[in-house]
């Protein structure tokens, strides 16, 4: 009978804490522009239900190969986005972005328009379903991999909708040209990539004008602040070293950093806390902090 009210006790406290934690939702988000049905997670604080504040929220965007739920059931301590989401009272959005869309209209594939996906269709969604921050002060975008690329595309391409941005191993450069893979990897992507941008040497040079590589100048005019960083046994270093090298060069103000690690959910677990850390300062300057 005491081992029985024991586990009562412990089972009753587990409930309790649980009832704290975050709510993570699900949300189908349909694409106008696709003509097809899509979904994101969506990570609300424990205080959204609490009361009627308005939250800024975090777009983060999953990896190439992946889906919207990556982020969510992948990293090794599976309550991360809701621990975060609870720490900074910060509304965090996982949208779909497929195995290999780069975030971006491919001009060849009319079932691939990202870009207009996320900036258009899940933004409105989720302001319209939420009780958000609508405005750019109140909205940050990052991600890894893919997710990295697409998140310093989308806010270079659209500064009006984001206050800050980041990346996280980054695939900088659309082109695997300086990608430290084998030949087998780089032949079995290029495929994924043609479908989307074409033959690799086809003119336009559709990877070379879509590569976040190429906007050092463009980041420079938006004045966005940036955080960006990669492992340094990642097969995307290189990319990203020289995505700094430009921003450095033309004196663009950016916080880049080096950490220990790979292409791995450990080094992303351990990463997004400080893109978070990060984008909480920003979002203070700018006034929006949720109770």
């Amino acid at each position: 009978m005491k081992l029985i009210r024991s586990f009562l006790f412990i089972y009753f406290i587990s409930l309790g804490v649980l009832s704290f934690a975050a709510k993570v939702d699900s949300l189908d988000i349909p694409s106008a522009a696709m003509q097809k049905n899509l979904r994101a997670g969506i990570i609300l604080p424990n205080s959204y239900a609490k009361g009627k504040a308005v939250y800024p929220v975090l777009y983060l965007l999953h990896g190439g190969g992946g889906k919207f739920s990556d982020w969510l059931t992948k990293t090794p301590d599976k309550m991360l986005l809701q621990n975060l989401s609870d720490q900074y009272n910060l509304i965090i959005v996982t949208p779909e972005g497929e195995p290999l869309s780069g975030y971006l209209d491919s001009p060849i594939q009319k079932d691939n328009l990202f870009e207009t996906y996320i900036t258009k269709e899940v933004i409105e969604k989720i302001d319209n379903t939420y009780r958000t921050v609508r405005d750019r002060k109140g909205r940050v975008i990052t991600g890894l991999s893919m997710g990295g690329h697409g998140a310093l595309y989308l806010s270079t391409r659209h500064p009006d909708l984001y206050c800050a941005a980041g990346s996280m191993s980054g695939a900088l450069d659309l082109s695997a040209t300086h990608w430290k893979i084998t030949p087998e990897f780089a032949k079995q992507i290029a495929p994924q990539f043609a479908r989307i941008l074409g033959p690799v040497g086809s003119t336009p040079d559709l990877y070379a004008l879509n590569s976040v590589v190429n906007m050092a100048d463009k980041m420079k005019a938006n004045g966005l602040p940036l955080i960006i960083d990669c492992g340094v046994d990642d097969f995307l270093i290189e990319p990203n070293r020289e995505l700094h090298r430009r921003l450095v060069y033309n004196q663009t103000p950016h916080d880049y950093t080096e950490h220990p690690g790979g292409h791995t959910w450990d080094y992303w677990e351990n990463s997004l806390p400080f893109h978070v850390l990060f984008f909480q300062k920003i979002l203070k300057s700018n006034g929006v902090v949720a109770p």
